[in-house]
């Protein structure tokens, strides 16, 4: 198992954005056996975790400060790096994050 700790930012709100297309990132294929989002502290808006179908009004809402953790590490289950996107309610809003893939 390898760990990667990242940023991605949404330049533009309503254009989400692939956690794997952060510069070095992992491969989107990897197997994520845990990951943590946390929105950047300067963040003036709320920024939006998901799969492909996040928006700039839905998926799970991170507004600067909050986090969420995904730990599978004890379980036979993985995901799929690629099916990790943001989004966000203002342009130019971060989301550091944390993953272990297999």
């Amino acid at each position: 198992m390898r760990f990667y700790t990242n940023r991605s930012r949404v330049s533009s709100a309503g254009t989400s954005v692939a956690l794997s297309a952060a510069t070095g990132a992992p491969d989107a294929r990897n197997r994520v056996k845990y990951i943590k989002v946390s929105a950047r502290t300067g963040n003036s808006g709320v920024v939006y975790f998901g799969d492909s179908t996040v928006s700039s009004t839905i998926g799970y809402e991170l507004s600067a400060n909050d986090a969420l953790e995904i730990n599978l590490l004890e379980t036979a289950s993985s995901l799929a790096f690629g099916d990790f996107y943001a989004d966000s309610s203002a342009s130019n809003q971060d989301l550091d994050w944390i993953v272990v893939v297999e």
